[in-house]
């Protein structure tokens, strides 16, 4: 009897699989919004292609990995001979990574195609969109097992070219979304301090204002006293001068009265945040510059010496681990945001829930408990396309992250080029820009509603 039941209880589970996403939560969980559970669903197969990338660098895997045609090998099947003295399961680690996320990649690429111009769940797409999670899962794992399949040749080099442009947009993005949060964080305990005529919401902001400069101002000074010499490292002297100047300049931008004026909830929060990031992305770029006196984790991007059998190849340093974090982070975010802020919402191609709507969709919390229900039967809450765009970027991202940037071809050590430290340095001065266009925006553009 139990068997039975128990078997009944599958079905149903697969079922619900084949479904649509109102099927997926059970009735133990709270209700919720339809756009919101397929957002994490989708952001789930993110990070089983991240965890499987995560494991095929470790050297169990990498040992057992030697059986498929493009392992190692060059001409008719003689193994390549690495000058630094790395084992060749290293660098087959890193390929199979490539492998990995170019099949999440082209799986959400699949889905930015399909489900362009999709404005409603009326949409027969939609139903793809929010359901029959069993069959995408096959198709998910039906790319992966064919890329790896893929012959070497100039694979890894095309992709990679790939993966900085994939890598260089998200962190845009991500520089988007701490605009995002910092704008809700401090609109919401503003108000909040309106309501309750509290100044301890005030303290609040001013605190974490001036803990994100401080914070700042400490890894400036870590920068300069870690990665430059007095003698030396001069490139790196300039990019961080540069940002810490770029970063003082936009901070005063923020609290001018011509753009406290234009939009009154800026202030020094967004500019400390933003900061704060610009000092992250100019960590990470430091952290690749491929010259041992300017970069005291290059022996751990490289080669360490492991005592007389020779050399072991160590990826896990800190810049990694934090990129990691933030990566996790701002891709839960991407999948539960839902802003207030007009131009991050036209950045993002998300909408903002009108008040009627957001009233009918309590209603139906009250007639849907323990189920997710469908908000969107008069207009999607997100770009459904770009929500799949915005994963096919955080795959190229984490990509470059997991391999710390290794351009495949372009030398034989396992070292970082100056590849990765411009496009991230890059990537800060564009964020930069961005930040200070969402400021003057409305002062340059007067005619446009930007409220």
């Amino acid at each position: 009897m139990g068997a039975c039941l128990g078997a009944c209880s599958l079905l149903s589970c697969a079922s619900c699989l084949c479904g649509s996403a109102p099927c997926i939560l059970c009735g133990c969980c709270p209700s919720s919004r339809n756009s919101t559970i397929s957002r994490l669903i989708f952001t789930a197969f993110l990070f089983l292609g991240v965890l499987v990338s995560i494991i095929m660098l470790s050297p169990g895997v990498e040992s057992q990995l030697h059986n498929l045609p493009w392992v190692c090998e060059e001409g008719a099947r003689t193994p390549v001979v690495l000058r630094s003295h790395i084992d060749c399961g290293s660098l087959l680690g890193h390929r199979a990574v490539y492998r990995m996320c170019f099949a999440t990649a082209a799986f959400f690429f699949l889905f930015t195609l399909l489900m362009t111009c999709v404005h409603s769940s009326r949409d027969p797409r939609a139903a793809i969109q929010n359901g029959f999670w069993f069959f995408k899962f096959l198709v998910f794992v039906g790319i992966t097992v064919g890329a790896f399949y893929i012959p070497n040749g100039s694979f890894s080099n095309i992709w990679f070219y790939f993966g900085v442009v994939g890598s260089f947009l998200f962190i845009l993005i991500q520089l988007v979304l701490v605009i995002d949060f910092a704008h809700s964080w401090n609109q919401r305990w503003l108000g909040r301090a309106e309501e309750r005529d509290s100044r301890a919401w005030y303290a609040g902001l001013s605190f974490f204002t001036l803990l994100f400069y401080s914070l700042s101002v400490a890894a400036v000074t870590l920068f300069f006293i870690y990665y430059t010499q007095p003698s030396a490292c001069y490139e790196g002297k300039v990019f961080i001068s540069l940002n810490l100047i770029l970063c003082f300049c936009v901070s005063i931008i923020a609290v001018l009265p011509k753009v406290q004026e234009a939009q009154p909830n800026s202030g020094l929060l967004q500019a400390s945040a933003v900061t704060l990031y610009t000092m992250f992305v100019t960590w990470l770029a430091l952290s690749n510059v491929p010259d041992q006196k300017c970069n005291p984790h290059l022996l751990t991007n490289g080669t360490v010496l492991a005592g007389a059998e020779g050399y072991v190849t160590q990826w896990w340093d800190a810049p990694s681990i934090v990129g990691l974090i933030v990566f996790i982070l701002c891709t839960l975010f991407i999948s539960l945001r839902s802003s207030d802020h007009q131009q991050v919402n036209s950045l993002m191609r998300t909408e903002e829930c009108p008040p009627i709507l957001e009233a009918t969709q309590q209603q139906q919390v009250v007639g849907c408990k323990g189920r997710a229900f469908d908000n969107e039967q008069d207009g999607v809450t997100y770009s459904y396309s770009f929500f799949h765009f915005c994963l096919l970027l955080a795959s190229l991202h984490i990509m470059m992250t997991l391999t710390n940037w290794y351009r495949p071809g372009e030398t034989q050590k396992m070292t970082s080029t100056w590849t990765a430290v411009w496009v991230k340095i890059c990537a800060s001065w564009a964020g930069l820009l961005l930040y200070l266009w969402t400021l003057v925006a409305p002062l340059l553009l007067p005619n446009r509603d930007f409220s």
